[in-house]
C-alpha cells in the first residue's frame, strides 16, 4: 500500500512538472512573439532573443540588461536604429527592446542607469535607456519610455549584453607587423569618424588591407557601416564586446576590450584603423590613452580637431601622454587660414579630406616614424 501511494505522489509530482513546464513554455512562447512585434534597437544586434523567456518587471537593472520599454513620449529622438542600421519611426504605445547604459554626450545628454524599473529614457537612437541628468541647452527632451520588463531566461537570469559578444583575439594575438593607427578628437563631432574613413579609404587604393574598430562611445552602427563602405576588410566596436555604451566601463575592462578589437581588427591586415569617441578631456578617453598597455601598441596617432586652438592643445596633451601624434586632420582642415594657423602652432601637417583619401599619401601617414612626446621615444618614464 505505502509503495502504491508513492507511485501515486510520483505520478503526481511528474503531471505538476509537466503542467508547470507547459505553462512556462507557454509564457516563454507569448513573450518571443511579443518580442517579435517590437522595436528592436542597434545595441541589441548580436542577442539571441531565443534565450528570452520571461519578463523581470523587480529586479534592478544594471548597465548592459535587455529591457523591454513601451513608449511614453516622443522627444529629443524619434527614430531607432535598428539592428540593420533602419531608422525605425517610433510612436508613442510602439514596444521596443533597447539596453540600459551610461551617457556622456556633450552635445546632447548625460544619463545614468536608474535603481529601478521606473520611467526613463531613450538617450540614444541606437538604443539606450537610462536617466537623463543634464542635457544640451539646444537639445529637446529626451524621448520617455516605460520598462515593460527585463528579459530574462528560463532560470530567471536576466540578459545582458555581456553574454552575447562576438569571438575576438586575446590581447597577447596582435600581429606586429600591423601598423596601428588611432584617430582622436577634441571634441565630439570634431571630425573623427570622417578622417577615419578617408583613411581607410586612401589605403585600400593603395592595395593595403585594412581593419578597422571604435573602441569606445554609445552604440550605433554608423560609424562602423562608414569604415565598411571606406573599404576596411574587418570592422568592429565596442557593442560586438558586451557595451551599450563605454561611459561609466571601469577602466581595466575598457583597455583589456579596446585591446582585444585592436587585436582582431589587425588579424591579417596591413593597417588598423582604431577610433576613439568623444575627445581627449572626456574621462574614459583619457584613461584609454593614458594607459600603458593600450599605448604600447599605438603607432600612429592622427588628431581631430574643430579649430586650430583645440588642435594646439591637443597636441601638446597627446605629447605630454608619451602618444606618437604625427598628423592632424578633421574640421579643422576645412579652412586654409586655420590650416596654416595649426601649422605654425603645432609644427605637424594637417590632411585634407582629399589628402587622406590620396593612394600614394595615406599610406606615408601610417608607415612614417613617429616620435613620442615626453621628451623621449620611448614608454620608459610613463606611468
Amino acid at each position: 500500500m505505502l509503495m502504491e501511494n508513492m507511485k501515486g505522489i510520483d505520478a503526481q509530482s511528474g503531471d505538476e512538472l509537466e503542467c508547470e513546464n507547459a505553462f512556462e513554455y507557454g509564457r516563454a512562447t507569448q513573450l518571443r512573439s511579443r518580442l517579435a512585434g517590437a522595436r528592436h534597437a542597434f545595441t541589441t544586434r548580436n542577442v539571441n532573443m531565443d534565450c528570452a523567456a520571461q519578463l523581470d518587471r523587480k529586479a534592478s537593472p544594471e548597465v548592459g540588461d535587455l529591457v523591454l520599454a513601451r513608449v511614453v513620449a516622443i522627444g529629443h529622438h524619434t527614430k531607432l536604429e535598428s539592428p540593420e542600421g533602419r531608422r525605425q519611426q517610433m510612436y508613442v504605445g510602439d514596444e521596443i527592446v533597447v539596453a540600459y547604459g551610461h551617457r556622456y554626450a556633450p552635445d546632447q545628454f548625460e544619463a545614468e542607469v536608474p535603481a529601478t524599473q521606473e520611467e526613463c529614457h531613450l538617450v540614444a537612437g541606437g538604443g539606450v535607456a537610462s536617466s537623463m541628468l543634464a542635457k544640451h541647452a539646444r537639445t529637446r527632451n529626451p524621448t520617455r519610455i516605460q520598462p515593460i520588463g527585463l528579459l530574462a531566461d528560463w532560470k530567471g537570469n536576466v540578459l545582458n549584453l555581456r553574454r552575447f559578444t562576438k569571438d575576438v583575439e586575446s590581447v597577447s594575438a596582435r600581429s606586429n607587423a600591423c601598423k596601428v593607427v588611432v584617430i582622436v578628437g577634441t571634441s565630439m563631432n570634431a571630425g573623427k569618424t570622417t578622417t577615419a574613413a578617408k583613411l581607410i579609404h586612401g589605403l585600400k587604393r593603395a592595395g593595403l588591407r585594412v581593419g578597422a574598430a571604435k573602441v569606445t562611445g554609445t552604440g550605433s552602427g554608423g560609424d562602423i557601416w562608414s569604415m565598411i563602405d571606406a573599404g576596411a576588410r574587418t570592422a568592429l566596436d565596442f557593442t560586438d564586446l558586451g557595451h551599450a555604451t563605454t561611459a561609466g566601463v571601469p577602466l581595466p575592462q575598457l583597455v583589456e576590450d579596446s585591446l582585444k578589437l585592436v587585436s582582431t581588427v589587425s588579424r591579417e591586415n596591413d593597417v588598423a584603423v582604431i577610433e576613439v569617441a568623444d575627445g581627449l578631456l572626456q574621462e574614459e578617453t583619457a584613461g584609454l590613452l593614458k594607459s600603458r598597455a593600450f599605448a604600447s601598441v599605438v603607432d600612429h596617432v592622427v588628431l581631430a580637431a574643430g579649430d586650430a586652438m583645440g588642435a594646439a592643445y591637443g597636441h601638446s596633451w597627446l605629447r605630454q601622454n608619451c602618444l606618437p601624434v604625427s598628423l592632424i586632420a578633421g574640421r579643422v582642415s576645412s579652412s586654409p587660414l586655420s590650416i596654416r594657423e595649426t601649422e605654425a602652432a603645432t609644427g605637424l601637417k594637417v590632411a585634407t579630406l582629399a589628402e587622406l583619401s590620396d593612394s600614394e599619401l595615406a599610406p606615408s601617414f601610417c608607415f612614417a616614424t613617429a616620435l613620442r612626446g615626453c621628451g623621449l621615444n620611448s614608454l620608459a618614464s610613463y606611468a
